[in-house]
């Protein structure tokens, strides 16, 4: 899937749910993505 496709499915799923996701809810794969951009290593777990 290419990247505007992706991020426009993205939108509309987004909008179909009742609540869209925070920030603090997306886990452990964003939890590793802001460690790996500010240097650090981090073994949180997702809630």
């Amino acid at each position: 899937m290419k990247p505007k496709a992706r991020f426009i499915a993205s939108v509309v799923k987004t909008t179909k749910s009742d609540i869209p996701a925070l920030p603090f809810e997306r886990g452990a794969r964003r939890a590793a993505f802001i460690a790996k951009r500010a240097g650090e290593k981090t073994d949180r777990k997702s809630a």
